[in-house]
């Protein structure tokens, strides 16, 4: 397991957001975290990545406990992140917001490498920039590589995001709602860019609303509803769950 989440509790003053939420994730594989809005599904996003602390149990990430670790802690052990809302720096170039995901990988630090100060810092900064470029050739955003961030549709911003978590070079991908604000047509692509980073070897831990993508990319599905863990399993096990379709629907099939 790659990823393993015992246990885990929430509170918010006295509101328990995820009451004892047990989650394997297998290397390599795609897991879909779905559920009704209040799940608490950003919210154990939010506890992987360390910018919640855990209320009790563990997490533990290739056999190593994260609870105790800041977030570019966690960053630095590969586990690499986007948001339910798009987080970009908007007066900034579309290759400057990728090459900031990299920071952790450098030596020289966010400053040095936008202000260059020796020969190592040029270099880190040439290593970076490459890098960068080549994540956004990959999820085809090259070409506007110089454009302002701002300048972009909401798409290709999310696709932005992307290219930036990738270019950590991460083991585990969270991918927050990535379809959210996507038509047919980039929702049809963003799930073929999503099988072709699985297929490069990268796990990827998908919290999504759109049912047809994530019964068409998962391999496996946990469920949550008012922050517990009701069903999991494959797609077609899920979606026959009567609980599933009863936190979905408010009714059990057939009533």
């Amino acid at each position: 397991m790659i990823l393993e989440i015992r246990g885990v509790t929430k509170y918010f003053d006295g509101f328990c957001a995820l009451h004892d939420i047990d989650v394997e994730v297998t290397e390599g594989k795609i897991h879909a975290i779905i559920g009704p809005n209040g799940a608490g599904k950003t919210t154990l996003f939010n506890l992987i990545s360390g910018m919640y602390g855990l209320t009790s149990g563990e997490i533990h990430y290739q056999g190593k406990p994260l609870q105790d670790l800041k977030p570019h802690l966690r960053a630095e052990l590969g586990i690499g992140r986007t948001f339910q809302l798009v987080r970009l720096f908007h007066s900034m170039t579309v290759l400057e917001n990728v090459m900031l995901g990299r920071h952790c990988r450098t030596q020289a630090g966010l400053f040095k490498i936008f202000f260059k100060f020796s020969m190592k810092e040029l270099e880190e900064e040439k290593t970076t920039r490459e890098q960068a470029l080549r994540w956004l050739e990959f999820v085809g955003l090259a070409p506007k590589a110089e454009q302002l961030a701002s300048s972009l549709p909401h798409a290709e911003q999310r696709l932005t995001e992307i290219a930036r978590a990738l270019t950590l070079e991460p083991d585990l991908l969270l991918l927050d709602e990535p379809a959210a604000g996507m038509n047919p047509k980039e929702t049809e692509d963003l799930d073929a860019l999503i099988a072709k980073i699985n297929q490069m070897g990268k796990t990827i831990l998908l919290i999504e609303h759109n049912m047809q993508l994530v019964m068409g990319i998962s391999e496996i599905i946990s469920v949550l509803n008012f922050g517990e863990k009701i069903a999991e399993g494959n797609p077609s096990e899920v979606q026959d769950n009567p609980a599933v379709i009863e936190a979905y629907l408010g009714k059990k099939r057939g009533n």
